[in-house]
């Protein structure tokens, strides 16, 4: 009976006018509750990479251009990604493993010539350190150091990325002299 009712309304040309308005109502309602998520969004969505299997940090894929001459990379690959000040700072420590990443890559705005310590990472590492247009400049592997007076490894030159593996993996991800990293974009599913 009360859908004979509304059928009735309707069909009358106020009827027909409260439902256009309804729908435009509905649209712009919706509009403006997309244009409002998307406020919410960092300045530049490309950066944003998906949520880890590590809390504090996201995902980025990572490829690796060998040397000329040299075995192709198995890539794309997929690291944790430490970009803010916060994540940089806090890096690898207290954690035993990569948590199935193939590394933890660090992207700075600008260039950067601060080396790198182990301070309260248990495990040792590689890292290799990358300029603006994602070209080698040096590596260095680093030793586990529990207590507070940890050396620093510096690098040959300015860098902008710099990819930390676990001791002795930059060769299975093809990095060396010669090499090229590209970072950015989502990981693959495995």
């Amino acid at each position: 009976m009360a859908l004979a009712a509304v059928t009735r309304v309707l069909e009358t040309r106020w009827g027909v006018r409260l439902l256009h308005w309804a729908v435009v109502a509905l649209m712009v309602g919706g509009l403006a509750a997309c244009v409002a998520t998307g406020a919410n969004r960092p300045p530049d969505p490309r950066l944003e990479g998906r949520q880890s299997r590590v809390p504090g940090f996201t995902e980025v894929a990572f490829d690796v251009r060998p040397a000329p001459g040299t075995a192709q990379s198995a890539g794309p690959y997929c690291a944790l990604l430490a970009e803010t000040p916060a994540q940089v700072q806090r890096g690898l420590m207290g954690r035993r493993d990569l948590a199935g990443y193939d590394g933890m890559v660090f992207r700075f705005s600008e260039d950067n010539s601060l080396g790198f310590y182990m301070r309260d990472v248990p495990v040792p590492l590689t890292v290799a350190w990358f300029d603006a247009s994602g070209r080698f400049v040096d590596s260095a592997d680093m030793a586990t150091c529990p207590d507070q007076n940890c050396p620093t490894y510096d690098p040959a030159g300015p860098y902008r990325f710099a990819l930390e593996v676990l001791s002795g993996g930059l060769g299975r991800l093809g990095v060396g002299p010669g090499s090229t990293i590209e970072v950015g974009g989502a990981c693959k599913d495995a």
